[in-house]
């Protein structure tokens, strides 16, 4: 089942269930989805449509952190339920060892031989990796192993 099915089917049961947080950020998905489909008139694919998941995911952490540096857990535990939901729709996150694995053979296969080839390491990696593991750290692991 495609991804956008998928969310339509998960926001109908959460209708049924008058499940009203879980249906927010359905919604709140499904629009962020539809505005770039309207904006680039588009129809978007799985992997455009985790790009934009694994971006609102990265926004709610990052919301996550402030919110609890200004002591508003309220707001904190909100934006974390909203994590919650967002990950129900995304693959399932790969291990250290996997990432790991899975950089050695990018610099293989891309033939990397120092740090101006990391754009070249990152190219191969990222549509294995995304939305399965942090960006952020991958590319710091990238560096050490490139340095």
């Amino acid at each position: 089942m495609a991804l956008i099915e998928q969310l339509k089917e998960e926001q109908k049961i959460a209708m049924k269930a008058k499940d009203k947080a879980r249906l927010g950020t359905i919604r709140l998905a499904l629009s962020a989805i539809k505005q770039r489909e309207v904006d680039e008139r588009i129809t978007l694919n799985d992997d455009d449509i985790l790009a934009i998941l694994t971006k609102m995911v990265k926004q709610r952490r990052d919301s996550v952190s402030q919110f609890e540096a200004a002591n508003r857990q309220d707001l904190a535990d909100a934006e974390k339920a909203e994590i919650t939901v967002l990950e129900d729709f995304m693959p399932q996150p790969l291990t250290e060892d996997e990432v790991t694995a899975l950089i050695v053979s990018a610099i293989t296969e891309s033939g990397a031989a120092g740090m101006q080839d990391m754009g070249k390491v990152m190219g191969v990696l990222k549509p294995q990796i995304q939305g399965r593991a942090d960006m952020g750290k991958v590319s710091g692991l990238v560096r050490a192993k490139l340095a």
